[in-house]
């Protein structure tokens, strides 16, 4: 009896211990919700201003072509509007976005009549805001559009009226036809070349010329 109260009175107390957590607060949450937390030693990049609004620069010296092989419609509609520089006669830049015309074919610049065709897009643009409405684009961001003036008038159809253009059925359905001038296809025969895929007169005309520049 005696052993029996001493070691009612001796007996050590047990205070339970609480389980540490394995895993932080955080970690567990983001073990939770599956995600993996990576810390980077970087410097944040520092965003660059809008340039929707910029003072428009000079575009660039050479064309880039579009490329039909990669190009896709535009399923919601995209319209640029404001002053445009003149390429040539069938590519112009608004707000630094180079468009290609819709459904026409200019000649290039070093081609017959391909200074004019610039000029006359030039007289047609200057001091107005155009109206692109883009249809299509490449995988590289070019653009083919739809372009007006203010008053409503197609420049696509303005330059095939006025005979330094020519109608590209392959992309306009045949749109612009009948408002190509008679014998145009003969006066601008190196664009005509180009629809047919005859590149071979091509090379032969930049050949004689470079070659009559030389004898200069």
């Amino acid at each position: 009896m005696l052993k029996f109260l001493l070691r009612a009175l001796f007996k050590p107390t047990y205070r339970p211990q609480t389980k540490q957590s394995r895993k932080p607060v955080r970690e567990t949450l983001a073990y939770k919700a599956g995600r993996s937390i990576t810390v980077s030693s970087a410097q944040p990049k520092t965003l660059e201003p809008d340039a929707s609004n910029a003072e428009q620069s000079d575009a660039p010296a050479s064309v880039e072509v579009f490329d039909e092989t990669s190009s896709h419609s535009v399923t919601a509609p995209r319209v640029l509007e404001g002053p445009a520089y003149v390429t040539d006669g069938d590519t112009i830049t608004i707000r630094k976005t180079q468009i290609r015309l819709f459904g026409i074919d200019a000649p290039e610049l070093h081609h017959p009549y391909g200074k004019k065709a610039k000029w006359a897009m030039v007289r047609l643009c200057k001091g107005h805001k155009i109206r692109a409405e883009i249809i299509a684009e490449d995988e590289y961001g070019r653009t083919v559009a739809k372009c007006f003036l203010p008053d409503g008038r197609d420049l696509s159809e303005e330059l095939v009226r006025q005979g330094l253009a020519i109608d590209w059925p392959k992309f306009s359905d045949g749109k612009y036809s009948s408002f190509e001038v008679a014998g145009i296809r003969k006066k601008l025969w190196l664009t005509d070349a180009r629809q047919k895929g005859r590149m071979h007169v091509w090379e032969k005309a930049d050949v004689r010329k470079s070659g009559k520049s030389n004898d200069k």
